[in-house]
C-alpha cells in the first residue's frame, strides 16, 4: 500500500527539489546578478563600460568574490548586487543592516563595507588611487529602502543612471586596455572548485 502511494506521488519529489532551490540563497544571488548583468548590458554602452562579471580574486586572507565591475574612462564602477525583499533599514557606518520582512528581522552585511574591501583589493592589484573607483550596491529585489541611504545606494531601475552620471574623464584609453588586461590575467577560473575554495575562505574568515 505504501509503494503504491509512493508511486502516486513520486513526481513531488523533483518538484518539492525546484522550489527549494529557487527559494535558495544562491539561486537569489545569482537571479539579482544576472538581472543588474542584463541591464547593464541594455543600457551602458559597451564600448565605453567594459564589463566582468563574477569575478574572483586571490587576496592574502584567501579570496574575494566581485559581482561586477564596468571599467570606463571615467573610473571603474564596482558593484555589488542584494537581491532582498522587505524593508531594508541601516547607516553607512554601521557593520549590519537590517531585513524586516512581515516583523521579522534578519541581519546582514553592510553592502558598502563589503564592496569597500574589494576596491581595496582592486586599488592593491591594478595599483591605482582610490578616487578612480565608485562602489555602488544595487537592491533588485521587492524590497523599499527605508532609511536615508547615499545615492550610490541603487535600485535596479536606477544604478545605470547612476553610472552614467560621470562624466569627468579619470582613465586614458590606455589605462582602460591595461587595466582590463589585468583583470582578465588576475581573475580566478569561474569554476565550481573556485567557488567552493571561496566559500571555504569565507567560513575560516569568519571562525577567527
Amino acid at each position: 500500500m505504501l509503494w503504491e502511494l509512493l508511486k502516486q506521488i513520486w513526481w513531488l519529489i523533483p518538484l518539492f527539489l525546484i522550489i527549494s532551490f529557487l527559494k535558495s540563497p544562491t539561486f537569489k544571488g545569482w537571479f539579482g546578478e544576472k538581472m543588474v548583468e542584463k541591464a547593464a548590458n541594455r543600457k551602458l554602452p559597451q564600448d565605453s563600460y567594459h564589463d566582468f562579471q563574477n569575478v574572483t580574486l586571490a587576496t592574502d586572507e584567501g579570496s574575494t568574490q566581485i559581482d561586477h565591475i564596468y571599467v570606463s574612462r571615467f573610473g571603474i564602477f564596482v558593484v555589488e548586487t542584494k537581491n532582498y525583499k522587505g524593508w531594508i533599514y541601516g547607516k553607512v557606518k554601521d557593520a549590519k543592516w537590517t531585513q524586516n520582512i512581515y516583523g521579522k528581522k534578519h541581519l546582514f552585511q553592510n553592502p558598502l563595507r563589503q564592496n569597500y574591501k574589494h576596491i581595496k583589493t582592486l586599488e592593491s592589484l591594478l595599483d591605482l588611487p582610490n578616487g578612480v573607483f565608485h562602489s555602488v550596491i544595487v537592491f533588485t529585489g521587492e524590497c523599499e529602502l527605508k532609511s536615508n541611504f547615499p545615492v550610490n545606494i541603487c535600485r535596479l531601475g536606477n544604478f545605470t543612471d547612476y553610472i552614467l552620471s560621470f562624466d569627468q574623464q579619470k582613465l586614458s584609453d590606455i589605462q582602460v586596455q591595461q587595466i582590463c588586461q589585468l583583470l582578465t590575467k588576475n581573475r580566478l577560473d569561474n569554476t565550481l572548485k573556485t567557488r567552493h575554495q571561496h566559500i571555504q575562505n569565507l567560513k575560516k574568515q569568519h571562525h577567527k
